[in-house]
Order: C-alpha cells, then structure tokens, then sequence
C-alpha cells in the first residue's frame, strides 16, 4: 500500500485513461481490482484515494465530497488521511462525508495515521499514551467508531518497540482499529516489530504504507512516459500496480478530470507488456538488482 499524489503524477503512494467526470467506469467489475491488503484478509480497491494536502486544505468541501463520491461509485473503498493532515482538518472533512452520504460503514476501509498530533510533547511519537490518545482524538473528528487500520506514521526511536507494539495491539483490542501497518518504515525496522510481536503473543502490522513510484528524476519525466501505455497519471499509477506486492496505490486529486485519468490506470495495467516494463527499467535506470552468488 502506498501514499498519494496530487499532481497527478506518482509520489506517495503512486501514481491514464480519461473519462468525463460524470461517467462511471466501474473497475470494481474487474476481478483483479480487489486485493488483499498486505498479509490480511482485508478487500480493498488496487487504488485508493489519499487527502493529503487537499482534503482542508487544497480543495474546497464541496470538490472533496464530489472527488469521494466519485472515487466511491467507481468501485473505490480504500479512503487514507492521517492526524497531521491539515492540522486535522483533513479527517473532519472526510468524516463529514460519510456521515453525509449514509454510506454503510461495512462497505469502507478507512485508514488513519499517528505519529504528529499537536505541539505538546505528549503529542508525538508512538508512546502507548498518544497512540491511544490520539486515536481516539482521531475517530472523534472522523466521526466514527472504529478504523479498519490505523498507521505509525514513520519509526519512533525514542520509544521501546515493545511499547509500540503492545499500544497497537491494545487499540485493535478495544475496537478502536482493525489492524494496524507501518508507515516510511525500513525493512530492518519491521522486521524488529514483527519479531517482538512473535515474542510477547502481541499483533504484529500487516502491511506498509511506502513511497514507491517510477518518477524521480528530470531525464525520466522526459521519456519515461512516453513508452507507457497511457498518461503520466495512469501509466504511473499501473506501473505500481504490476507489483503483485503493491496492495493499493492510493490517489491524490483536486478535480474529478484527474480522479477519473487515473482510474483509468485498471485499463492501462494489462498492456504493460514485460517487454514495455523491461523498456521502462532500461529508461529509469533504477531497478534495484540482487547481489550475485557467488557459488552458482
């Protein structure tokens, strides 16, 4: 799983086909538009919509209920935003919505992340005091009972794993989340947790929230796109999604224009022949490769 772009192009999580605003092109009629989320038994949508920076902040309520309501009737069910996001502005809006629309809470999958909550001292980081805390000031603004996974919103140093841990598992205990996952986390850090969920019987985070795209570099966003099947947006947004490791790839939009080109990424997705993928790595020139056994 991944964050969000609202540019268009891939950052985040990552991220052509275009589509009138008012069209419906239900990907959710797609066997392959559901995945697992990470190691879970969790459904979600291949691609989900984030609020960072526009949801109280970028764009007005009124085109962050349209985008939703867009990202919802086509087939959509993974909404993302975090604590900090707009100082918190940014779950009021999204907790607005659904309260308004009377959509069934069984049909979303609503992810929040912890870590930034306020400027007290007591306000940061992945103590058990303000992942419980802050959670719970969370689903206040969301106006719900329960997330379906809440994120550490990047590795905190100066708090034992042990503690992280067992404060994770003492939210999903208590009804507060359905999970939980890691966020801007290395390998080494999860494995960390992981293990010392193992060791005491806690909960252990099912999936990753990461920064995976294809775009970093000038001589890429030259030519890079060119040789995908589709827009910056929606080549991007499938590239991702060829990674059968990817879950979800969560979208940043400010206009239905641009939510609906990067829907269209589903339709771009099977044309990335492993002869365009292998075009693509030769023009990135960043494939990470493994190291060579030396005994083969």
């Amino acid at each position: 799983m991944y964050p969000e772009s609202t540019t268009g192009s891939p950052a985040r999580l990552s991220l052509r086909q275009t589509g009138s605003p008012g069209m419906i092109y239900s990907p959710k009629r797609q066997l392959q538009f559901y995945r697992n989320l990470g190691k879970s038994g969790l459904r979600v949508s291949c691609l989900g919509l984030g609020t960072w920076v526009t949801f109280g902040g970028q764009i007005t309520d009124e085109m962050a209920e349209q985008l939703m309501t867009l990202a919802y009737d086509n087939g959509i069910n993974l909404f993302d935003t975090a604590e900090v996001y707009a100082a918190g502005k940014a779950e009021v809006v999204l907790g607005n919505i659904i309260k308004k629309k009377g959509w069934r809470r069984s049909s979303l999958v609503i992810t929040t992340k912890i870590f930034w909550g306020g400027k007290a001292e007591t306000e940061r980081g992945l103590s058990r005091k303000h992942i419980i805390e802050g959670l719970k000031a969370s689903l206040e603004r969301l106006q719900l009972e329960y997330v379906d996974v809440v994120f550490a919103n990047r590795p905190d140093p100066n708090t034992p794993m042990e503690e992280t841990v067992r404060a994770m598992t003492h939210v999903i205990n208590q009804g507060m989340a359905m999970y939980w996952g890691t966020s801007r986390w290395s390998s080494m850090e999860i494995m960390v947790r992981v293990s010392v969920a193992r060791q005491f019987n806690l909960l252990p985070p099912i999936c990753e929230q990461a920064e995976y795209h294809m775009f970093q570099r000038e001589k890429v966003e030259r030519a890079g796109p060119n040789r995908c099947p589709g827009s910056l947006r929606g080549g991007g947004a499938a590239w991702c999604l060829r990674n059968e490791g990817v879950s979800s790839v969560l979208l940043g939009a400010s206009s239905a224009d641009q939510l609906m080109e990067n829907i269209g990424a589903i339709q771009v997705l099977p044309k990335l022949s492993s002869s365009i993928v292998h075009e693509i790595d030769s023009i990135l020139g960043n494939k990470p490769y493994s190291k060579k056994d030396y005994r083969s």
